[in-house]
Order: C-alpha cells, then structure tokens, then sequence
C-alpha cells in the first residue's frame, strides 16, 4: 500500500503526521505538488513536483494510483475518481470519502459551484483547527492498523 498527498493545498500539520505514521510504519508516502517541496530524509518520503495547470497533480495521483492506495486529498472531483479507481480517499479534516457517500459529496460541491458562479457568497471553509487535526490522526490510524500490512 502506498499514500499519496494531493500537497498543494495540505495543510503542514497533517504532512507532519504523515512524515511520522510512514517512518513509524514503514509505509511509503509519495506528496505531489506543482512546487518544490521538502520532505524529511527517510527511505519512505519522497515528494513529486509536476507542472502548474489545472488538474496536472490530481492527474499523476490517479495515473500512479493502485488498487487499496490511500489519497489524502480535500478535492472531491478527485476522490471520486480515487473511489472509481479502487483506492481509498481521506480528507484532511478526517473524512472518508466512500462510494456512499461520493455521490452526494460530488452534487453539494458543484451545487456550490454553481452559486458562486451566479455571484452568490457562500463563504469558504472554515478554519482549520485542533479538532480537524485529530479527527484525522484517528482516521488515518485506524486504517493503517487495518490496511497497513496488505
């Protein structure tokens, strides 16, 4: 099994938990940005820089990505396609994106699109906090202590 992290946008707490579950497990954690990032020195951490556009890290994600791969992304067009491809989808925030619950995840999302676009504010998401943070340290440990050895 190997993670991946849709990193432009992950916030650097839930990089770090990731840095110390894959050195504490011995897991292998891919980031992938369209900037330079720095990882920790590990034989386990590794870090892919793509090219700036419009989808071009959700597209190498999803090309790489094999079956039972955990994606830790808050991009919900591309944990549908994560969900499509047999891998597991994890939001920062500690929400598991799961076929039951894609459908409607994907049809809020482009609804609120489609507010904005008429020039309604909808506001953003809310602050990332310590609750967030926790949320997804327990998710993620459960499902490495599930998944982890396959």
């Amino acid at each position: 099994m190997q993670i991946w992290v849709d990193a432009d946008a992950c916030p650097r707490v839930i990089k770090d938990i990731l840095f110390r579950a894959a050195e504490r497990l011995h897991v292998s954690l891919t980031l992938v940005a369209n900037r330079l990032l720095h990882t920790p020195p590990s034989p386990y951490i590794k870090a892919i820089k793509v090219d700036y556009g419009l989808n071009v890290a959700d597209n190498q994600i999803v090309q790489k990505l094999q079956p039972g791969d955990l994606v830790i992304t808050a991009d919900i067009p591309l944990a549908a396609e994560i969900i499509e491809k047999g891998g597991h989808a994890l939001d920062p925030r500690g929400e598991f994106y799961t076929k039951s619950n894609i459908g409607e995840r994907l049809a809020v999302r482009n609804f609120m699109d489609e507010l904005r676009s008429g020039g309604v504010d909808t506001g953003g998401p809310s602050s990332f906090n310590r609750s967030d943070r926790q949320a997804f340290a327990n998710q993620l440990d459960r499902f490495l202590a599930k998944h982890g050895d396959t």
